[in-house]
């Protein structure tokens, strides 16, 4: 027998796109106590891969680099998370020897166990490197997803002129006038966790310099700077005709039903951190809460993609700025739908749209344990090859005589987004003054432990810094060390040490 309509439920028939599936299920945030220390295994085996198997370091120095970090609960809409009770049982773990770390340098992998007696059993995280994907975090899964098999990559001629090559110079032999090497001196005796640093314009390397544990061609970790690649293979693919415009709804896989919230996302949103995705959470004692992270992309075996696209919209699309990962995540699920649809080879084709394009040939994304390369960090250069990217930015989106970003592209994604929110389409501007020397209108792409790819666009400059996780990093001294290279530069440096 036919059922009465209802009084409660919508029976009209939608009208929805082809392949519109049915709505996203909340994906819920596990907060409980074994799942936060599941999550301090895999970051800390995540890390040892990077170190030793992506970067190169030795397992000695790599001991010495590592600082355990804690998982706690996540903020709200307006709070930091406060994790210091947890950092302090952390790190006691590690100095009883109840957190252990093994790794095998035959399988580039790592695994960390965290055997507390009086906590239950065993707590246990995987990590493997491979190449082409980078450090992939596996959590409490032992194997990846997928097959990671050799990703096939553009061959650079180092011998063409700077930017295009290293212009047939060794790198790392550049010195700059002295009163930048002397800016560089107090910034390398400050910044002892510091890989290297690097000034250039287009018409040559100003200045390059590394540490002991850093090197010219030792790829180090971006972590947030991937930020911005991403958004700019999200320009690629709109100067491309893949995408029509970022104001448009972000046609995540997921969000085809234009009925949900989720609809009146935008891709601008997405890059400015106006989304207002979030994630359900529940901890140990059933307690509830809405977070405003989904930092399980770098401590979980988890879909990146997948999980970013089940947030919950907490807050209305554009009007509340708060930094996540998550959306970034979800511009990630598009960019692999986009190509994809094309039936192109997703991993080849996301190096092909940027890093091949413009010689980034050090350049390695990490993939999640799906396969999905981590729209919002975790990637890995050399210092040359991050200077290579902001110069896409200084010559405005042209590379080699040819427009690879859209025009206006580059203003669009280095523009602030609000008055007094510094944030700006997946970089950072100087509105807030953090570097009080140089001029508002500099900008960065930024990573968690200040790493950084700073433009100053007047001067056509770009500085790449690389520091290691976790370490303290003087952003003063790197403020007097841009002074320094604009001066240079202005004084016409650049173009003799080009020339040389």
């Amino acid at each position: 027998m036919p059922r009465a309509p209802s009084a409660l439920f919508d029976r009209i028939p939608p009208l929805l796109p082809a392949g519109a599936g049915d709505l996203p299920q909340p994906f819920v945030y596990d907060q409980s106590p074994r799942a936060l220390r599941e999550k301090v295994v895999a970051y800390t085996a995540k890390r040892y891969v990077d170190m030793m198997y992506v970067s190169g370091l030795d397992r000695a120095t790599a001991d010495r680099h590592f600082r355990p970090r804690a998982s706690g609960r996540s903020g709200g809409l307006g709070d930091e998370p406060v994790v210091a009770a947890e950092q302090a049982a952390v790190q006691a773990a590690f100095g009883m020897g109840r957190i252990a770390v093994v790794t095998d340098d035959a399988d580039c992998r790592a695994t960390v166990t965290w055997d507390d007696p009086a906590f239950g059993g065993p707590v246990v995280g995987h990590a493997i490197a491979r190449p082409g994907y980078g450090g992939i975090v596996l959590g409490r899964h032992v194997e990846p997803a997928f097959e990671a098999g050799p990703v096939r990559r553009a061959p650079v001629d180092r011998n063409r002129p700077w930017p295009l090559g290293d212009g047939g110079a060794a790198p790392g032999r550049n010195r700059g006038p002295a009163a930048l090497e002397a800016a560089i001196d107090r910034l390398f005796a400050s910044s002892t966790g510091a890989y290297g640093l690097l000034v250039a314009t287009p018409d040559g390397i100003v200045a390059e310099r590394y540490s002991a544990h850093g090197a010219p061609d030792r790829p180090t970790p971006s972590f947030s700077m991937t930020k911005a690649v991403t958004g700019t293979i999200i320009g690629r693919m709109v100067h491309e005709g893949w995408l029509n415009s970022v104001y448009d709804p972000a046609p995540a896989p997921l969000w085809r039903d234009p009925r949900t919230i989720h609809h009146l996302i935008t891709i601008d949103d997405l890059m400015r951190m106006r989304s207002g995705l979030a994630f359900p959470a529940v901890d140990g004692d059933g307690r509830s809460s809405v977070i405003f992270e989904n930092s399980f992309v770098y401590y979980d075996g988890e879909d990146a993609f997948d999980t970013a696209q089940r947030a919950i919209v907490a807050t209305r699309p554009g009007a509340v700025y708060r930094y996540i990962n998550t959306g970034l995540n979800v511009l990630g699920a598009v960019i692999r739908d986009r190509i994809e649809r094309r039936g192109l080879p997703y991993h080849e084709t996301v190096y092909g749209l940027l890093a091949d394009r413009i010689g980034m040939a050090s350049y390695q994304h990490s993939a999640d344990r799906m396969g999905n390369f981590v729209g919002s960090g975790s990637g890995f250069a050399t210092l040359r090859d991050y200077a290579r990217f902001g110069m896409l930015y200084i010559q405005d989106g042209m590379w080699d005589g040819e427009r690879i970003l859209p025009e206006g592209w580059a203003d669009y994604a280095l523009t602030s987004t609000h008055f007094g929110n510094h944030y700006a389409g997946c970089f950072r501007t100087n509105l807030d003054r953090q570097f009080p020397s140089l001029p508002v209108d500099t900008v960065w792409a930024s990573g968690a432990s200040e790493q950084k790819v700073m433009m100053l666009r007047p001067q056509r400059m770009v500085i790449a810094v690389a520091n290691e996780t976790d370490h303290a990093f003087d952003l003063k001294a790197l403020d007097a060390v841009a002074v320094a290279a604009i001066a240079a530069v202005e004084g016409g440096s650049a173009r003799a040490v080009a020339a040389q």
